[in-house]
């Protein structure tokens, strides 16, 4: 800090002592930046009889971090820069018992300024919560208004809460009274809050019941703190009990006081107690506002009370009280959140149309909560109707949709409504046109597919490594391998250095294209750029070589891996497992299977499918049931595949009842059944005339969405 040994020489003490011992520590700091110790507190126990421990890490130093050095403080017509403030120095003053004298020094000698930006950082960056507690104490006696400021209230609240608790004990009240402050108002609301979210509701209740001794009289604002805490804090009983207190002590409840009760009763569900506080708010003359009304429809939604909330929202249009933006989340959440997503969907589609205006909020939320809960279908008609009515999504929005769309709607109705939506001057993002060119791919669409590359290229979009190892990625997993080359030629050709992702995306995709030879060549130009080979460029490779059957190449290239240092990985060895299942060499998988375990890598599901797969075709489903079991105790879950091969293995011996049993336990090993499953033992049932059998699981899986094949005889 400037000028810190000058000003020392005029100080106490006390202070002297202290600017010293931070000047120098930081000097040998600088000058040994490599020896650099940790400095033991200069009064390591001086708060500790003042604050319980903290519930996150105790003992560990404040990181010293620093104020922006752009922030610009006028002195006598001169503006200078504030250098970086060390928070571990702040502390240290923090720490001893002639704290206030200290900081005080620091701020006369202009170490210190008062603004809110270097408040919160100073705040935030205390590891003892006595330490925020005290220096905003400080500025509450230095520059009361500032002490009011928001940011700085929220910032000193937050660090109670999550470094706290802080209780008031007799030696820190004597503390502060000794330093010449007290405790105000203001900052008894701000640890009352902390206390309520913490959970200490007897607490808040005890020091409430003790404020007179603060030299405080109780008013509306300490009760609606108090009441706010304890209904945080679960306790809505005492809460009450301090809300029938208020007439005693001559203070009447506000609207905060009755939105305060009213959150707490919406919240456990008992709504009608919400409207009965309600009237009585209205009766003394306090007007329902915005945050009564916002949370009325939530606490509707959460009992289910759905035309209630919907009704809420036309009082308020007939009060002319103006829904926010977290209304309409509260309504539109909070339908989601209580039924199935389709009922939901149609709850609030039916509310929209009576609305000549559609709220935009509504609709961005409803189109990501069916994104969410993958409903391409709704969230399609939705889009298509809301745009009718003159809504159009924000960019963020619109890119979830669409994305939406292409996982789970036909290619050709996703392409009409984004090139509609793009007329009006809406862009897909890089992640969502390159969603949809996999897609058109993988349809075999690439006329359309080539369209949107280039539009995306025109836009600039593909800029970066990052965007052209995409491009690549997407032409590899087409298996377009000479589009993939080229767009590796024309990412050279603009300046931009691949790197070890290209390289990667690259061996992959010739290795799975077959084309070994190109691969290598590729893996010969990753060492030529100064890359080392990783698990995935080894991985990709060894699959390869097993895809052209040259299983005996790709052990050479597992044993060489482990010469380059790098240990293979699960996928490294399942390649290899189910490539020596296909080839009929399942001892030599289980001898792998172990092996993969003797060196700590935990087989996964795939691991344990391929060799089940196996032992289930040559009909030794004992052996496979031991894996089966081995799996379960590994704490892995089987899916449509494991359960597939065990299905088809029973029926074709004829134990068609082990079979249907092995389907029904499906769902309690949390393994839902997909369309092949179930079809593979409807089929097994209706060849052998059990049609009522197959009738009940086929009705049961249509309703959730599975088709089945058709049954004879139904």
């Amino acid at each position: 800090m400037r000028g810190l040994s000058a000003l020392a020489s005029r100080a106490s003490p006390a202070i002297k002592t202290v600017s010293e011992e931070a000047y120098n520590h930081r000097k040998f700091n600088r000058e040994n930046p490599t020896k650099r110790k940790p400095k033991a507190a200069l009064n390591p126990r001086s708060t500790d009889k003042f604050a319980t421990p903290s519930r996150g890490k105790s003992g560990s130093k404040c990181p010293s971090l620093s104020f922006n050095s752009n922030i610009l403080i006028s002195d006598r017509n001169e503006e200078f820069r504030v250098k970086s403030v060390d928070h571990q120095y702040i502390a240290e003053i923090l720490s001893r018992k002639d704290w206030f004298l200290l900081i005080n020094h620091e701020y006369k000698a202009k170490r210190i300024s008062l603004n809110p930006r270097l408040l919160v950082s100073i705040l935030q960056n205390q590891e003892n919560p006595l330490h925020p507690l005290r220096f905003y104490i400080w500025v509450l006696k230095i520059n009361p208004l500032l002490a009011k400021n928001q940011s700085v209230r929220s910032a000193l609240a937050n660090v109670l809460y999550r470094k706290g608790p802080v209780i008031l004990s007799v030696e820190l009240l004597q503390d502060i009274r000794t330093s010449g402050c007290e405790i105000t108002e203001d900052l008894l609301c701000i640890l009352i809050g902390s206390w309520g979210r913490i959970g200490l509701a007897k607490y808040c209740a005890e020091i409430f019941g003790q404020i007179s001794f603060l030299g405080l009289s109780p008013s509306t604002r300490l009760y609606n703190a108090v009441i706010d805490a304890l209904v945080k804090s679960n306790s809505l009983d005492v809460a009450y009990l301090k809300f029938q207190q208020m007439p005693l002590d001559n203070c009447n409840p506000d609207r905060f006081t009755y939105n305060i009760l009213i959150h707490g009763v919406c919240r456990i569900g008992v709504v009608d107690e919400a409207l009965r506080l309600v009237k009585q708010m209205e009766s003394l003359g306090c007007s329902p506002n915005v945050f009564t009304y916002t949370i009325l429809v939530d606490g509707f939604c959460n009992a289910r009370r759905f035309d209630e909330a919907f009704k809420v929202l036309e009082t308020m249009k007939d009060r002319n009280v103006s829904p926010n933006d977290a209304t309409f989340r509260s309504l539109v959440h909070g339908v989601f959140r209580s039924v199935d997503p389709s009922k939901a969907f149609e709850l609030l589609s039916r509310y929209l149309e009576k609305q000549a205006v559609l709220p935009k909020v509504v609709c961005d939320i409803i189109l990501c909560c069916l994104s969410d809960n993958k409903m391409p279908k709704e969230a399609a008609l939705f889009l298509v109707k809301a745009r009718e009515k003159g809504y159009s999504p924000d960019s963020s929005t619109f890119n979830i949709t669409v994305t939406c769309l292409i996982r789970g709607l036909d290619v050709n109705k996703t392409c009409e409504i984004l090139d509609s939506f793009v007329e009006q001057g809406l862009r897909p993002c890089f992640n969502t046109y390159i969603s949809l060119i996999e897609a058109l791919f993988k349809a075999g669409r690439d006329g359309e597919g080539n369209r949107y590359m280039n539009e995306m290229l025109q836009v600039g979009l593909v800029s970066n490594a990052y965007s052209y190892n995409m491009v690549i990625d997407c032409f590899c997993k087409a298996s377009m391998m000479n589009r993939a080359s080229e767009t590796f030629r024309e990412m050279k050709q603009c300046g931009i250095d691949p790197n070890i992702v290209t390289f990667n995306t690259l061996i992959s995709g010739y290795s799975k294209n077959g084309e070994i030879d190109k691969a290598r060549s590729m893996l010969e130009m990753l060492l030529e750029h100064g890359f080392k080979p990783n698990v995935f460029t080894f991985s990709s490779i060894i699959d390869g070589l097993c895809r052209a059957h040259q299983i005996g190449d790709a052990f050479n290239c597992f044993n060489e891996m482990v010469e380059w240092g790098v240990a293979p990985n699960a996928i490294t060895y399942n390649i290899l497992i189910r490539s020596l299942c296909v080839v009929g060499d399942v001892a030599k998988s289980m001898k792998l299977l172990r092996r993969m375990r003797d060196n700590g890598i935990n087989p996964d599901v795939f691991s344990f499918n391929a060799l089940i797969q196996s032992f289930c075709r040559m009909n030794k489903v004992e052996k496979a049931q031991n894996l089966f079991v081995s799996m379960l105790a590994s704490g892995l879950i089987p899916d449509n595949f494991t359960y597939c091969a065990f299905i088809k293995a029973l029926c074709e011996s004829g134990r068609l009842d082990e079979a249907k049993e092995l389907f029904l336990s499906m769902e309690a090993n949390r393994c839902i059944p997909d369309s092949h499953t179930c079809n593979l033992i409807i089929d097994a049932l209706t060849q052998q005339a059990r049609f009522e059998e197959a009738k009940l699981i086929a009705r049961k899986y249509s309703n959730q969405g599975i088709s089945p094949n058709s049954i004879p005889v139904l």
